[in-house]
């Protein structure tokens, strides 16, 4: 396999512990990037990758996060703001409860992994920025008025800081995953998971490693140096 330039990098993903985030970290270890995530609860240990208990909605703690890759991996060149949570519900129904925590999360949270690596990446006049947004923020969803707020709100987030960091030698971009192979996922009910795979043009969900490859893509140095700013759509062709 041809290298993507990740060896030794050292790399940040929130929610890394299940999921979406257990797969990217899986793949930037296989691509010999030294990873470390975050995890609220529960760390996956079968990785061998730093695990830190933090919550992306503490500002402190996402802070404090960062020192502790910096002193047991060195300088970091990218995190990955994976972390997210749903709390659906029709809009009328939906408490103010339910949207707090879903911004905090999927939008603060973003904001806190971010912050305390940017002015450290402007110095050394490299690295790469993910978040992972959705096809919810794109073209909308059923019930998920504040998970599609949270991460359409991402996707102008990403277009302007990419802007700003575009002058350091810092890149910023987002992926966008459909409907994925998820424990969010698979508690969808049978009927309706069978309606929306007949809508997809691919004619299935997603997997966790296809977009562990897509986050893997911009992060390289070398396959992804000269795309900032950009939103890379994984979804079998469901919104194009």
């Amino acid at each position: 396999m041809k290298s993507l330039g990740l060896e030794d990098k050292v790399v940040l993903v929130t929610g890394g512990n299940r999921g979406i985030g257990a797969a990217i970290v899986h793949v930037l270890q296989e691509l010999g990037a030294n990873v470390a995530y975050t995890y609220r609860s529960e760390p996956d240990l079968s990785t061998g990758a730093l695990a830190i208990q933090a919550d992306v909605t503490d500002k402190d703690a996402m802070a404090t996060a960062v020192e502790q890759v910096e002193q047991k991996l060195g300088t970091v060149y990218g995190v990955v703001a994976n972390a997210g949570i749903t709390r659906d519900n029709f809009f009328q129904k939906l408490t103010s409860e339910d949207w707090d925590v879903v911004l905090d999360t999927n939008l603060k949270g973003v904001y806190h992994a971010f912050l305390p690596v940017i002015p450290k990446l402007y110095e050394q006049g490299e690295g790469a920025l993910v978040s992972i947004t959705s096809i919810s923020g794109e073209r909308g969803n059923l019930g998920q008025t504040n998970y599609s707020a949270s991460k359409s709100a991402l996707i102008g987030f990403t277009k302007s800081l990419a802007r700003e960091a575009a002058r350091y030698g810092v890149r910023v971009n987002a992926v966008s995953p459909g409907f994925i192979e998820t424990e969010m996922v698979q508690a969808i009910p049978d009927k309706l998971k069978d309606r929306i795979v007949s809508e997809i043009p691919l004619r299935r969900f997603g997997k966790p490693e296809e977009i562990a490859w897509a986050v893997a893509f911009l992060l390289s140095p070398i396959t992804s140096s000269y795309i900032t700013g950009e939103v890379l759509r994984v979804n079998g062709a469901h919104h194009t």
